[in-house]
């Protein structure tokens, strides 16, 4: 089977997560512009990215991901660690959304430049509060999953690993100095997605011209007035 990923060119966003899962397992894949008439599909997603797999029309990246798992050999082969993996990919995606908002707080509708006030503030809570929050609880799951050679989820890497070493990757480029200062009480963290971005497959993805760059039209975006 050759998988068709549907998301917007130019920018990473939330179809990378999906694409590192790809490059991961070396499968064949190809990445297209939303193709059209896909809400007039039988089971039609709500918006990119979605996934079409055979016949199968499949939204929504934690969903995808819970879909493509097993099947790329990127998630436990028992019921309870395909729970707990895609638990921590639903909180992920939790972690990610507030992310996004900080330079739409108001919306996504409206324009950077029509809720800079309103950005600011939030980005200031975030880095003060929620940040520290968010990777102080991935930092636990990891020490509790020590014995099992530094991975989220049991002991091998899961499609959670791949989109922890993302997020890590877009932080330090929207946030380096926060993300720095953060990520000093976080070293499992940092191991982890300097891992990640030393398997073979991911190494030669991110120096092929397939890797999109970081931009500010991306999930992650790099403003300094908003505190960094």
């Amino acid at each position: 089977m050759i998988y068709e990923l549907h998301y917007w060119p130019g920018i990473q966003g939330r179809g990378e997560f999906i694409r590192l899962a790809f490059e991961e397992a070396g499968v064949e894949y190809v990445d297209v512009a939303p193709m059209n008439g896909y809400e007039e599909a039988e089971r039609p997603p709500f918006a990119p990215p979605f996934l079409k797999a055979g016949r199968r029309l499949i939204g929504q990246t934690p969903n995808i991901l819970l879909f493509l798992g097993p099947r790329l050999g990127l998630a436990p082969r028992d019921a309870a660690g395909r729970t707990w993996t895609h638990q921590l990919q639903l909180t992920l995606g939790d972690f990610i959304d507030e992310i996004h908002d900080l330079h739409h707080p108001l919306g996504p509708t409206l324009y950077y430049e029509d809720q800079k006030a309103e950005a600011r503030k939030r980005a200031r809570e975030f880095l003060k509060s929620r940040l520290p929050k968010y990777l102080g609880y991935f930092e636990r799951v990891l020490a509790r999953n020590a014995a099992r050679d530094g991975w989220m989820v049991g002991e091998t890497l899961t499609y959670v690993d791949l989109t922890l070493a993302q997020v890590v990757a877009g932080l330090r480029y929207a946030f380096p100095r926060s993300a720095q200062s953060a990520l000093e009480d976080c070293p499992r963290i940092v191991r982890l997605h300097d891992r990640v971005f030393a398997r073979p497959r991911i190494k030669r993805y991110v120096k092929s011209k397939r890797r999109l760059a970081f931009n500010n039209d991306d999930l992650f975006r790099r403003y300094p007035e908003l505190g960094d």
